[in-house]
């Protein structure tokens, strides 16, 4: 009994209980504060990580040919191992806000790379946790994603060779589906005026009454041709003023003013970082592009693959006449004619195919020489290889193009109208006839193919870039012209009744051959005024953006 009243009197006693809770609330108090070094320890630490992850993918993004070793030189500069670099993933940054923020980058790269990914797997030591979790470390993973800014606007085309008012109106008009009549003169200040791009477009979508809309919403769009050349008049009026180009862009604004035809400027245009931008606004760098340049590439786009039938008359020693026959092929889908970009964009020429009927006039027992001449030029490309930034002074960054002529495949034969229009294939003609004396008919058939396929590097300094010079890059195994090339292959055949005319065939070779530098510029002059050449490429650099990369995520 005593011990149980003992036992009561433990229980009812109240003295002492603070000090009890006290001392328990003490122990509860420690080991909280023992937990929260260790968890302020982790996020100092997490914090730290991500920091030196955020540079890693900035400088990775900055250097994507070399990103691995980029990041990881940065990471040991943060005092962490190597080894805590886990992964750079390159890829494709896209900034549309319509897209979820973890679906923005997306790797393998869906195109050109323009971003990388790194992630840091690093460790803290723990304190006093160590006795709850029973490890003495707690592992932290951080990821960053920064993509580059940049960019470089460029274009692929041909420079005319010499100006024929005649052939260009022909040419042009026949594209834009009306008829135009400006003088050698008149295009020569069409392809002196420079206009940008982004006034162009933002004039369009204002002839329109688009607002409020990208410009990759434009570009994707069926716009009406006589909207387009209205539009590029008003740019460039507001860019030159009252002037030769404005007149003449103007007088062919006139001409297609009826036309129905509609045509996808994502063809002829390719903004890249800049398509999400919404119209009227403009980056620090613009687009700049001649006139000139522009109506082809537009005119280019609205033939779509309709034949174009031209005299052609350049005044040419030993050449009597000329007619000429054109079919232009569309690009490769997703390709244009200039485009801003990273690193890996590419333009593209379109595919070109001429049949030129050329009267030559002869001598002694040949009178005159049909010669009928098929080229084909296949779609030229340059690639954006590498933009050299030097962030201390832009004047000194650099732009490299990995530049490809497209192949030339020519013949001399009977090619049809009908192999023309097919681009499915290449034509294989039989033999032409020549010359038709006496009753006997001289035929002939020849072949010649030129092109490189490994692509040629070129590089423009800061001052060919302010400067829009254009380079030239022509195949390597091109030394001769096109016509002696078809020359040494040309087999000639002669036919019919009745006593053959001594000498007949050497006398046909004699006379081709002595027209070979005439043939050359015809070929060269028409080819060049649909902006492609003979085994040969103009490419240039209008713009380069050198602001470094810039985290995303």
């Amino acid at each position: 009994m005593r011990g149980s009243s003992s036992f009561r009197r433990f229980i009812s006693d109240r003295s002492g209980n603070f000090t009890i809770m006290g001392a328990g609330l003490m122990t509860l108090v420690i080991g909280c504060t023992a937990l929260g070094v260790d968890v302020g320890s982790i996020f100092a630490d997490k914090r730290k990580a991500q920091s030196a992850a955020d540079l890693a993918a900035i400088v990775a993004a900055s250097n994507l040919t070399n990103a691995y070793n980029a990041a990881s030189a940065t990471v040991v500069k943060n005092n962490y191992p190597a080894d805590s670099l886990v992964g750079v993933d390159i890829g494709t940054y896209t900034p549309d806000s319509a897209t979820a923020p973890q679906a923005r980058f997306v790797t393998p790269a869906a195109g050109p790379a323009n971003a990388a990914r790194v992630t840091l797997k690093t460790q803290t030591p723990l304190y006093f946790a160590r006795y709850i979790t029973g490890s003495s470390r707690f592992t932290i993973n951080t990821q960053a994603t920064a993509s580059s800014t940049a960019f470089a606007s460029f274009a692929i085309g041909s420079r005319l060779v010499s100006l024929n008012g005649g052939l260009l109106n022909a040419i042009l008009g026949g594209m834009l589906g009306t008829n135009i009549s400006p003088s050698a003169m008149d295009y020569q200040s069409l392809i002196n005026a420079r206009i940008d791009a982004f006034d162009f477009l933002s004039a369009l979508a204002t002839r329109v009454n688009l607002t409020g809309v990208t410009y990759s919403d434009l570009l994707t769009g069926n716009a009406r041709l006589p909207d387009v050349v209205a539009a590029a008049l008003a740019a460039q009026q507001a860019t030159n003023g009252p002037s030769s180009a404005t007149t003449t862009l103007s007088m062919i604004s006139q001409a297609v003013a009826s036309l129905s035809t509609r045509i996808s400027l994502g063809s002829v245009i390719d903004l890249g970082p800049y398509n999400g931008m919404i119209t009227g606004q403009k980056p620090k760098v613009g687009v700049s592009v001649s006139v000139f340049s522009l109506l082809s590439a537009v005119a280019e786009v609205a033939n779509g693959t309709h034949q174009i039938t031209a005299p052609v008359n350049f005044g040419l020693p030993g050449i009597v006449a000329a007619s000429l026959v054109v079919t232009v092929g569309e690009r490769p889908v997703g390709s244009s004619w200039v485009a801003v970009g990273t690193q890996g964009a590419s333009v593209h020429t379109a595919q070109t195919r001429i049949l030129l009927t050329v009267q030559i006039g002869g001598s002694g027992i040949v009178p005159a020489i049909a010669l009928p001449l098929y080229v084909e030029i296949a779609q030229g490309t340059a690639t954006l290889n590498a933009i050299s930034c030097n962030h201390a002074n832009i004047a000194n960054s650099t732009v490299t193009l990995g530049v490809t002529p497209g192949l030339v495949d020519a013949w001399i034969g009977n090619v049809s109208l009908a192999d023309m229009a097919n681009f499915t294939t290449k034509p294989n003609p039989p033999a032409a006839v020549l010359v038709n004396v006496g009753g006997f008919n001289v035929a002939g058939r020849a072949h010649a193919a030129i092109g490189n396929t490994s692509p040629t590097s070129v590089d423009f300094t800061y001052v060919d870039i302010q400067s829009q010079l254009a380079k030239t890059v022509s195949t390597r195994n091109f030394t001769s012209s096109l016509t002696s090339s078809l020359l040494g292959d040309l087999s000639l055949s002669i036919s019919g009744v009745g006593v053959p005319i001594p000498g007949l065939t050497s006398a046909v070779g004699g006379v081709l051959s002595g027209s070979t530098g005439s043939i050359d510029q015809l070929v060269a002059s028409t080819l060049s005024t649909l902006g492609v050449g003979v085994g040969q490429a103009d490419v240039w650099v209008s713009g380069v953006r050198c602001d470094g990369a810039v985290l995303v995520n």
